[in-house]
């Protein structure tokens, strides 16, 4: 896998990955950024977000429920000195669908949140992640 971060202006950056797509990051206004685009810290919540999402969707697929929307929204709390890692990160799922079952959709959550999402065993290594879910029929 490769990457290239490369510097516009200010404190603004274009990340282009290795799969040819591209994302601006800014800086905040009081870091000489411009509020152009996400922040850098912010890019790491939403690959965690993205991580299990991906992982909870394709295992609650392959167990054949009928999925019509996962939305996960993360919260996190970071080091209030250098380096501000995150020390706390919570992931909650609402899962739509039509008679999902409701162990499924734990175990789903549980097996991205133990064995699958990487992004999960990586900032796990800093900071305590919690999970939880809601199912909601559509």
């Amino acid at each position: 896998m490769k990457a290239r971060v490369k510097w516009l202006d200010h404190m603004s950056f274009v990340g282009e990955s290795g799969s040819g797509h591209s994302v601006v990051m800014d800086g905040a206004p009081e870091a000489g950024g411009r509020n152009l685009g996400v922040r850098p810290m912010e890019m790491l919540l939403l690959g965690l977000g993205g991580c299990a999402s991906f992982d909870v969707v394709m295992i609650l697929q392959k167990s054949r429920q009928v999925i019509s929307d996962c939305e996960v929204l993360l919260t996190a709390e970071r080091a209030s000195t250098d380096p501000k890692v995150f020390t706390r990160i919570h992931l909650h799922f609402i899962v739509k669908g039509h008679n999902l079952a409701l162990e499924k959709v734990e175990r789903a959550v549980k097996l991205s949140a133990e064995k699958y999402c990487s992004a999960s065993m990586m900032l796990g290594k800093t900071a305590e992640i919690t999970h939880e879910f809601e199912v909601i029929e559509a």
